[in-house]
């Protein structure tokens, strides 16, 4: 018999045995099953999430976009950093705002905010912790915000302190709720404040909500809240090859603005989309590297099941393994024999957790905000695990069964 015909002849034999007992079969898949399914949907939603992060926060600060400001990092910071910089980082000045607008030949924008969060009462209703920016005209364009009723705030309005605002999704839907929010006013601290345009719905993130902003002057933000109030500068280049040199260049703008030395610590913090982006990917590899080998647990489990039922094999199997070498079969093909339908069974059960973890997926989607994609990535690591499951906790079987005395064998029936 050739080597090609024996690998058929073992693997349908392996198979017969799996098909002739199906509701063991299926019992003792089930840890793999399960462990398999776990896997693939730990990796496609932990995938999904940085995704969705990942666009989430293109799609609200825009994709070429940095900001300097008095304390600004991407990730954890310390009690300690926090003093450090607390105490070394100078205020950042409409002036800083200017100088940076001016001389950065890199930048395609430059705009300013100053933020602060308000409560809001209008018609009875009442908005708790809305956040208020004091913004220059251009920053729909630098955060790619999208006004989908009225527009934006202009130019000249931002030059003669005019009381106009854009509001966000849920201030409208909370405030104006039934009617036409454009050319209404809205009181901000006492000022009656015009309605000119709504932001489009962004959504949240992690709990926390787009939606609840209203956007106002910077100067007129200066004449509620004070002219000399720490400012963030936001700026954007013109594409993603730009970015690093106009980050360098208003860099180096605000380290003259601030007269430090050249071997002095900047005063100021600035951070951009992609150091941000990478912090997200830090955060989900964490998450991986915890909750991935929880959910190898069940494929331990599987396995030990799967020896199981092979070493219940074996014993079942006693008479046909001696009559097989009688008849000249040698412990490696004994050996052969039962790794294959280990490997097979084990092969079933991944192939299916793959397949229960697909309407999986589409469950958990459909019920959060998190996209789900198993991508072949995925289908094979699903199909390699289960794979190596069954080699793994079927070589004791295997062994154990080529290791029989074919007398002994013979004798036991």
């Amino acid at each position: 018999m050739s080597r090609y015909a024996f690998y058929v002849n073992t693997a349908q034999m392996a198979l017969e045995s799996i098909i002739a007992h199906k509701l063991r079969t299926f019992l003792t898949l089930i840890g793999i099953i399960i462990g398999v399914a776990s896997v693939v949907l730990v990796g496609a939603s932990i995938d999904g999430l940085n995704r969705y992060v990942v666009e989430t926060i293109g799609r609200v600060l825009g994709a070429n976009h940095f900001m300097i400001a008095r304390i600004a990092v991407a990730g954890r910071m310390t009690q300690e950093e926090w003093e450090r910089m607390d105490k070394r980082n100078k205020q950042i000045y409409i002036e800083d705002y200017e100088w940076i607008r001016d001389q950065c030949k890199k930048c395609s924008e430059v705009g300013v905010a100053a933020i602060t969060v308000i409560d809001l009462k209008q018609n009875g209703q009442e908005m708790f912790g809305v956040r208020l920016s004091g913004v220059s005209a251009n920053m729909a364009k630098i955060e790619n915000k999208t006004i989908v009723e009225g527009r934006f705030i202009l130019p000249s309005e931002v030059d003669r302190s005019a009381a106009v605002c854009v509001i966000g999704y849920n201030v409208k839907q909370k405030l104006f709720a039934g009617v036409d929010p454009i050319g209404r006013t809205l009181k901000i601290r006492n000022l009656n404040m015009t309605v000119v345009g709504v932001e489009e719905k962004r959504g949240s993130m992690l709990g926390q909500s787009f939606d609840e902003q209203v956007y106002i002057p910077i100067t007129t933000y200066g004449k509620l809240y004070g002219r000399r109030q720490s400012l963030q500068i936001h700026g954007s280049a013109a594409g993603r090859e730009q970015v690093q040199q106009a980050i360098e260049e208003a860099r180096g703008l605000m380290r003259i603005r601030h007269k430090l030395k050249p071997n002095e610590e900047d005063d100021f913090g600035l951070v951009d989309v992609e150091q941000i982006n990478n912090q997200v990917d830090e955060f989900t590899a964490a998450i991986a590297l915890v909750v991935t080998p929880i959910t190898l647990i069940s494929l331990l489990v599987g396995g030990i099941v799967v020896m199981n039922m092979m070493l219940v094999s074996v014993t079942e199997r006693t008479f046909e393994i001696g009559l097989r070498k009688a008849l000249g079969a040698k412990r490696s093909h004994i050996l052969l024999q039962f790794l294959i339908e280990s490997v097979l069974l084990a092969s079933f059960g991944g192939l299916f957790g793959l397949l229960a973890a697909v309407p999986l997926a589409w469950l958990i989607e459909l019920g959060t905000e998190i996209p789900m994609r198993i991508t072949p990535a995925y289908v094979l690591l699903s199909l390699a695990v289960s794979s190596g499951v069954g080699i793994v906790f079927g070589i004791y079987p295997a062994y154990r069964a080529s290791k029989l005395s074919p007398i002994q064998a013979l004798s036991t029936k």
